[in-house]
Parts: structure tokens; C-alpha cells; sequence
């Protein structure tokens, strides 16, 4: 015997009718809302209008009274330091925004440790230096270009990384000399007992490199006066001599053009050897004239509007309650 009870039919078509009704209901008191609030601004629009004015006008005054000055240092991370750099960066950013003044004072060195308001690192994008002499990198940035944009793939942090130069880049509120915040900062990042050790033997390694490298272009040098001088006397002897590719002579001025070259950049890695972080080139005091620098041209305004509407909903609060007041009187 089936224990289901009919449904109701009209007893649905009731609670679909009902909630239908509510939701009409809702979504007319929200129109009605907007209407009021929409009604509310344009028939006091002039009020309106004058704090906004106001409050964009003290604002602007208020930023432009704000001295904010950028400053930047581009470095080269040596001996694989570049994800060491990118974290005592964001290390002392992080202690910028919790105002730890001690820190900056103390441990990097700042002497003015409330003079600077920000700081950030980026990489300077040089896709072509990336990929010079360099086929393995050449090949990574096809191999991740099949998959994804080429501009992501650039910015991407895992090839941007490897970008040789990089910027640090921090903002004051007043003008400052180098001596004040790049010179301890600098010197902050550079004492690591671990990179010292690797900036130690990075460089006496590429020292000794370019005696050998030189050492061996003297004995290609002896190698290539010896075939010279046989061949001198061999035309005074009326002989013909033959250099063919078994003699390996072609092989021989192509190690000593690779060695010259190979060279030549051993010199100029060996400038920025003698530090971990090394400085190649700083800028300070760049006035920061940009209409977004600082938020109280936006903040004021808003909070202006916002404590018009609230004293009108007080006044009306008060009304209401005063009117209720009245009549329970009578």
C-alpha cells in the first residue's frame, strides 16, 4: 500500500505565486533606494558639488605639499646572488611598512631611517644580453614562448631574474646624498659570509683564468712563428710545403680568436668581481611630479560626501523620532 500523500497542486501554485511576490517585493524596494539616494544628490547637487570641489582642492594642496623625491641604483648580482638581493630588498620593505626604524638604523645602517617611504627592486629587461653567447637560454625562451606570450614569458620572474641588471629603486620625502641611504644600504647587502667566500674565489679563479688563457695565446703564438718560419724556408729552398686540415692549423687560430675574445670578457667581468652586489651607476633627488602622487585629493571628497549623508540621515533620524515622541504625548 503506498504511504505517498497526493501534492497539493494549488498549495504550490500558492508558495510559487507568494515567493515570486516577495522577490518583486525586494528588488522593488531596492529601486526605490536607488531612486532616493539618485534624488537625494541631484536636488542637493550645488551642495554636492562644493564638497567635492573642496575636498578635491585641500587634497591637492595637502599632496602637493608632500616633497616625494626617486631615487635609483642599478647593480649586478654576482656568483648566483640575484635571489639573495630580491629578498634583503623585500626584507627591508617590509620593515619600511612596519615602520622599524631601529632596523633600518641599526642593521642597514641608514642614518635617517624616516626619510625613506619605499623601496622595490626590478630587473632591467635586456632579452639580448640574455640570450648572447648563451644557447641554453636561447633555447628557454622558445621552449617557454611555445606555451605562453613572449612579454609574459620576459617578465616572467624565473627569466627575469637572470636579467644582468637590476634596479633598486626607493622614495623620500626629502632630498638626501648618497653617503645617507645608498652607500649603507650597499654595504648592508654585501655582508654575507657565504658570498664573501664566493666573491673570494670567483675572482682569484678568473684571475688565474687569464694568466692561462694568456699563457696558452703565447704558445699558439710559438706554434704559428714555427709554421711561418717553415714556410720562409721553404720558398728559399725552392720547396713546396702544403697545409692541409690534418696539420689542424685552421683549428688552432680558431682557439686563439675564441681565447682573444674569451679574454676581453674576463677583463670586464673581473671590474665587477671585486664585490658580490656590485654599483654600476646610482641617481638621487629626482623630483616626483607625477597628479597621483598621494590619495588625499580622493580621500577628501569621499569623506567629505560621506559625512554630508551621514548628518542628513541623523537629521532625519532625530525627525522621526521627535514626530513618534509628539504623538505618544497625545
Amino acid at each position: 500500500m503506498s504511504t505517498k500523500v497526493p501534492e497539493n497542486k494549488e498549495d504550490q501554485e500558492i508558495d510559487i505565486f507568494q515567493l515570486s511576490k516577495s522577490i518583486n517585493s525586494f528588488f522593488g524596494r531596492i529601486n526605490t533606494m536607488i531612486f532616493r539616494s539618485i534624488h537625494f544628490f541631484v536636488r542637493n547637487w550645488i551642495i554636492v558639488l562644493i564638497l567635492v570641489v573642496a575636498g578635491f582642492s585641500i587634497g591637492w594642496y595637502l599632496d602637493s605639499s608632500k616633497k616625494s623625491f626617486d631615487n635609483q641604483v642599478i647593480v649586478t648580482p654576482n656568483f648566483g646572488s640575484v635571489d639573495y638581493l630580491y629578498s634583503k630588498i623585500d626584507l627591508i620593505e617590509s620593515k619600511i611598512i612596519a615602520g622599524d626604524t631601529a632596523f633600518l638604523k641599526n642593521e642597514v645602517g641608514i642614518s635617517k631611517p624616516k626619510l625613506i617611504k619605499k623601496i622595490e627592486i626590478k630587473p632591467i629587461a635586456d632579452v639580448y644580453k640574455f640570450i648572447e653567447d648563451k644557447e641554453q637560454n636561447f633555447e628557454l625562451i622558445k621552449l617557454m614562448a611555445e606555451v605562453g606570450e613572449i612579454k609574459k614569458v620576459l617578465e616572467d620572474n624565473v627569466t627575469s631574474k637572470n636579467y644582468t641588471f637590476h634596479s633598486i629603486t626607493f622614495i623620500t620625502n626629502q632630498n638626501t646624498d648618497k653617503k645617507d641611504i645608498i652607500e649603507p644600504l650597499l654595504k648592508y647587502i654585501n655582508n654575507s659570509e657565504y658570498f664573501n667566500e664566493l666573491q673570494k674565489i670567483g675572482y682569484k679563479n678568473l684571475e688565474d683564468q687569464i694568466i692561462k688563457n694568456d699563457t696558452i695565446i703565447a704558445q699558439i703564438d710559438q706554434v704559428l712563428n714555427g709554421f711561418s718560419s717553415n714556410v720562409k724556408n721553404g720558398a728559399k729552398n725552392d720547396k713546396l710545403v702544403y697545409y692541409n686540415e690534418n696539420t689542424q692549423l685552421n683549428d688552432i687560430i680558431k682557439t686563439k680568436q675564441y681565447l682573444i675574445l674569451e679574454q676581453g670578457k674576463n677583463r670586464l667581468k673581473l671590474v665587477n668581481y671585486d664585490k658580490t652586489i656590485k654599483e654600476i651607476n646610482s641617481t638621487v633627488n629626482r623630483n616626483n611630479t607625477k597628479i597621483t602622487n598621494g590619495n588625499s585629493k580622493l580621500f577628501f571628497p569621499v569623506l567629505f560626501l560621506f559625512l554630508f549623508v551621514l548628518i542628513h540621515l541623523f537629521q532625519k533620524f532625530y525627525r522621526n523620532q521627535l514626530l513618534k515622541a509628539e504623538r505618544s504625548k497625545l
